[in-house]
């Protein structure tokens, strides 16, 4: 009888997982390197989001938030019945939907072909080439801006050779999506193939000589081989980007900022500052902001959903 009862208990499942504090005990050095990490997180993710009741309030530095009057939704019916709603709310949607379309492929294009390069120093040599421009200063990156595209830069030296006359790319509001996404993808694709590339480093070789052997060509090879590797990467990094879809840095746009190209370079982010800290409306421009960062909430759970469902399972949770 005692050996059939040991012999049940040596075949019953074992509990999966422990309880937190065992864990926490066999684990400590791990949660104490998350510790650091975490408490700044909380206070400065999570601890300023008290502060965004100020935008159902009439706000008042004096009585501070708790006592300020409440108004409900009044300074999002403001924002949204404002003559200027239709015009930040397009190019805050326009510069961003542009901006991911053109430069979420761009990293994976060049993490193929570096994929591609054998030679080492060679390889390396590139990838610095192509990562120095991420640790550029945006307020750096404007100035060059302003000083390649200025009427009597280089670039404009050569279109006036051609045309006669030169262009104001920073005047003319026509120009300000187009230079500011170029931009973007120069200082930052680079940076975001790394991901991509460290996938692919892990793909094994010998599939790729298996279907050399089989007459696959390079697209061939790249289209069944690569791709699916980096496949899940791919879905996830999307699905941040586009649940960041409204989130434009302000830094940037606000540098680029003219009196001639406003109509299409005045954002939400930039409009929240002018009216928050400019204005001292801080009640309506939190108001602003919370409105805006519902709307990537709301991509965010959207293109996850439509992700998981294309990609078989693939999704961010």
């Amino acid at each position: 009888m005692a050996n059939t009862i040991d012999a049940d208990h040596a075949n019953a499942p074992v509990r999966s997982g422990s309880s937190f504090m065992d864990d926490l005990k066999k684990h400590y050095f791990l949660y104490l390197l998350l510790a650091p990490a975490l408490v700044l997180t909380i206070i400065f993710k999570y601890g300023p989001m008290y502060g965004a009741v100020i935008a159902f309030k009439d706000f008042s530095p004096i009585k501070g938030i708790l006592g300020s009057d409440w108004i409900g939704l009044y300074n999002f019916e403001k924002f949204l019945s404002s003559p200027n709603f239709d015009v930040i709310f397009m190019n805050t949607l326009k510069l961003s939907f542009f901006g991911l379309l053109l430069s979420f492929p761009i990293p994976i294009l060049l993490a193929l072909m570096l994929n591609q390069v054998r030679h080492t120093a060679i390889k390396k040599n590139i990838q610095l080439f192509l990562y120095a421009p991420n640790f550029i200063s945006v307020v750096v990156v404007v100035g060059m801006l302003f000083i390649f595209l200025s009427p009597t830069g280089p670039i404009n030296q050569i279109v006036t050779m051609m045309t006669g006359e030169p262009i104001m790319f920073m005047s003319r509001s026509e120009y300000f999506r187009g230079i500011y996404i170029l931009s973007d993808i120069w200082t930052g694709a680079g940076w975001a193939s790394i991901i991509y590339v460290a996938a692919l480093a892990n793909v094994d070789p010998e599939l790729h000589h298996a279907a050399n052997l089989d007459g696959a060509n390079l697209l061939q090879r790249i289209r069944h081989i690569d791709l699916p590797t980096i496949r899940p990467i791919m879905a996830i990094v999307f699905i941040l980007a586009a649940g960041g879809i409204m989130s434009i840095g302000f830094e940037k746009a606000y540098l680029m900022q003219t009196a001639m190209n406003l109509p299409t370079s005045e954002i939400i982010p930039t409009y929240v500052y002018k009216i928050g800290l400019q204005s001292g409306d801080y009640a309506y421009s939190s108001a602003v902001g919370l409105f805006n960062s519902v709307i990537n909430v709301i991509m965010l759970v959207a293109v996850n959903f439509i992700v998981k469902r294309l990609n078989e399972g693939d999704g961010l949770y």
